[in-house]
């Protein structure tokens, strides 16, 4: 038997303490569950527990992101729908509630606020009065631009225990997982 290493418990098996290193809070979660229930296979558990404690740590980035730069996250859905729709950064109300899901009523209260905030000004479209144009201000490209710089740093970081390689494998793993769910 080798030498206790720093670490290790007494009496613990080589490598025991590697092991303990390697678990994460999901591992004693199904450990529990497999002693309890034998009959269950767990692996679900091991993959969604994770996808959850995960989207946790990328929530609580994204509200410092968004917090840092004034921008709550609903005005952010619509900035950065606005944003990536490119010169003139307009959209239709009708386009915004498709790129954010929310009601119409919901949208409506959300220009309004985000027009007395400076970040959006309504507009009629020139080729047709009846319809009506949402267009990023200066401001409103502004905030937007700066939060999505501060949370790309911050997801960044949550990504940083991965290679390059396994991050792309996992984006692709992920997408398969996603993909019954998308209405493309």
């Amino acid at each position: 038997m080798s030498a206790a290493q720093p670490g290790d418990r007494a009496g613990a098996s080589p490598g025991t303490a590697d092991v303990r290193a390697t678990q994460d809070e999901v591992d004693r979660i199904v450990s529990a569950w497999q002693r309890e229930r034998p009959d269950l296979y767990p692996m679900p558990l091991h993959v969604f527990s994770r996808v959850s404690r995960l989207a946790r740590h990328l929530d609580l980035a994204r509200r410092h992101a968004f917090t840092e730069h004034g921008v709550e996250a609903w005005e952010f859905d619509v900035l950065s729908a606005l944003r990536r729709a490119g010169e003139p950064y307009e959209l239709t109300p009708g386009r915004l509630i498709a790129e954010t899901l929310v009601s119409s009523g919901t949208m409506t209260n959300r220009i309004d606020r985000m027009v007395a905030h400076g970040l959006v000004v309504r507009s009629a479209d020139t080729t047709d009065r009846r319809v009506v144009k949402v267009r990023l201000t200066a401001e409103g490209r502004a905030r937007v631009d700066a939060a999505m710089s501060t949370l790309l740093d911050s997801e960044r970081d949550l990504l940083a225990a991965l290679s390059p390689g396994e991050r792309t494998q996992l984006r692709d793993l992920l997408r398969r997982l996603l993909l019954p769910f998308e209405a493309v």
